[in-house]
């Protein structure tokens, strides 16, 4: 049975995605900013558990699902499809394997994307970072034409828009990063030449996105110096452990040369358009 969690919950669901913790992230972080009853925040998530706490998946404000569920038969996730039957949906992300068996019983399988893959996903015990601080600060009004700049590579560069639609987006991201200071800008000779963020963190965990190096500046090492310097921040602000997944082979390579450690494949599905669920019949009941 698939039930909404409440607040009575709250601890017994971060205790289940925290065994879970590297492929949790959005999940957890969701939780512990919005809790459960949250229905305003883009961020705000509807969980729904399976059984006895043997799955948890996860629907936004915003659109974009989550599934954290390694243990759940099909009937968990046809369970899910009926409950969001003709909600509008952005996207999903989770364990490889289980997204793609939650796209299949949603009906969104077949949909148009802008992008649907899995990335290697990777982990990072931040005691073997190198000690002290690479130079480094938090965006500026005076840096907003650059950021809309370089959040329109980033966009693009992850597929995530094309370069016909991305230009509101990218200043859309670029005055929230100045406004909200939520990136961190990495410096040579007193000027930026590279970003990334923490886009999700809870306890001692923190996951890091938005890295970006501009083309003109690529080949030079700055995507893993400006990973470094954003995550010994994170360290003297005391988390322990850093996540990640990377978007291609050249940032893998970058993450694997500070010390990161694959630990498995997530999948990042972002629709082309909002679509409708279509819940599809359950395989096991057919048989």
């Amino acid at each position: 049975m698939l039930r909404l969690a409440t607040a009575q919950d709250v601890a017994a669901l971060d205790a289940f995605l925290a065994h879970h913790a590297e492929s949790s992230m959005f999940l957890r972080s969701n939780l512990a900013a919005h809790g459960t009853d949250e229905r305003d925040h883009r961020h705000g998530t509807r969980f729904y558990i399976w059984g006895e706490m043997q799955g948890v998946f996860g629907a936004t404000v915003s659109g974009f699902l989550l599934v954290q569920a390694p243990n759940c038969p099909p009937e968990a996730f046809a369970a899910f499809a009926q409950i969001l039957d003709q909600e509008r949906a952005l996207g999903m992300t989770g364990p490889d394997n289980q997204v793609v068996q939650a796209l299949t019983a949603l009906g969104l399988n077949t949909a148009r994307y802008q992008l649907n893959h899995a990335e290697p996903l990777y982990r990072l015990d931040l005691a073997h970072l190198p000690a002290g601080r690479l130079p480094m600060r938090a965006p500026q009004p005076q840096d907003l034409e650059l950021l809309v700049d370089w959040f329109s590579g980033y966009l693009v560069d992850t597929q995530q828009n094309t370069q016909d639609n991305v230009a509101q987006p990218a200043r859309d991201r670029a005055q929230m990063a100045v406004d909200t200071q939520s990136i961190r800008l990495f410096l040579r000779g007193g000027q930026p030449v590279a970003m990334a963020a923490v886009n999700a963190s809870v306890a001692d965990y923190v996951q890091v996105g938005g890295v970006f190096v501009p083309q003109d500046q690529r080949q030079k090492g700055l995507g893993r110096r400006v990973t470094t310097a954003l995550l010994q921040e994170a360290r003297d602000d005391g988390a322990k452990t850093a996540i990640l997944f990377a978007n291609n082979p050249p940032a893998a390579r970058a993450y694997e040369a500070i010390g990161f450690q694959k630990v498995g494949d997530f999948r990042v599905a972002i629709l082309a358009k909002p679509t409708a669920v279509t819940p599809q019949p359950n395989p096991a009941r057919m048989r």
